[in-house]
């Protein structure tokens, strides 16, 4: 079993929506039983809350259901239940490097860096669209699309290696 963490700020726009995708991506590759998937965020404002209505609204029409999903905080034992710990922007990844234990390192990753296209691997940071409108969230979402398309790849090679 591979194990996934989509971290941002506050786990109620980004990183729920990466977990969405993301579960998609791997259920429609029949590969469910052997990824798990979740999100959190790296400040608590809002635990326990769903995510942003214009999230949830931008995702589904796309076809990606993340209205069930339910905000967190990353705390330390992430670092070992998690294999790939993957932050939504530089900032994130700051803030999750000060926390990771150096032993875990090699599991902290900025997000897009798994992005095959080129686009979206040169915008390096998925930007928080909490303070913009319906665009931002669809531009979000693109990146986050490219992103996990190639995370997947990533992923799925991690297993074959592990077959092996």
């Amino acid at each position: 079993m591979i194990r996934v963490l989509f971290v941002c700020m506050g786990n109620i726009c980004r990183s729920p929506t990466a977990e969405g995708i993301f579960r998609a991506m791997v259920e429609g590759a029949g590969l469910q039983e052997k990824i798990a998937i979740d999100s959190a965020g790296t400040h608590g404002y809002h635990v326990g809350d769903p995510p942003d209505p214009r999230a949830q609204e931008a995702a589904e029409a796309r076809g990606f259901a993340i209205g069930h999903l339910r905000a967190r905080k990353v705390h330390l034992g992430d670092f070992d239940d998690f294999d790939y710990v993957l932050a939504m922007d530089r900032q994130n990844h700051a803030l999750l490097a000060e926390l990771c234990p150096p032993e875990r390192s090699g599991r902290l990753h900025l997000f897009l860096s798994f992005a095959e296209a080129a686009e979206a691997k040169a915008a390096g940071d998925v930007p928080d669209p909490y303070y913009g409108g319906r665009g931002r969230f669809d531009y979000a979402l693109g990146l986050i699309e490219a992103g996990a398309a190639g995370l997947l790849v990533e992923v799925e090679a991690a297993l074959e290696t592990a077959k092996a």
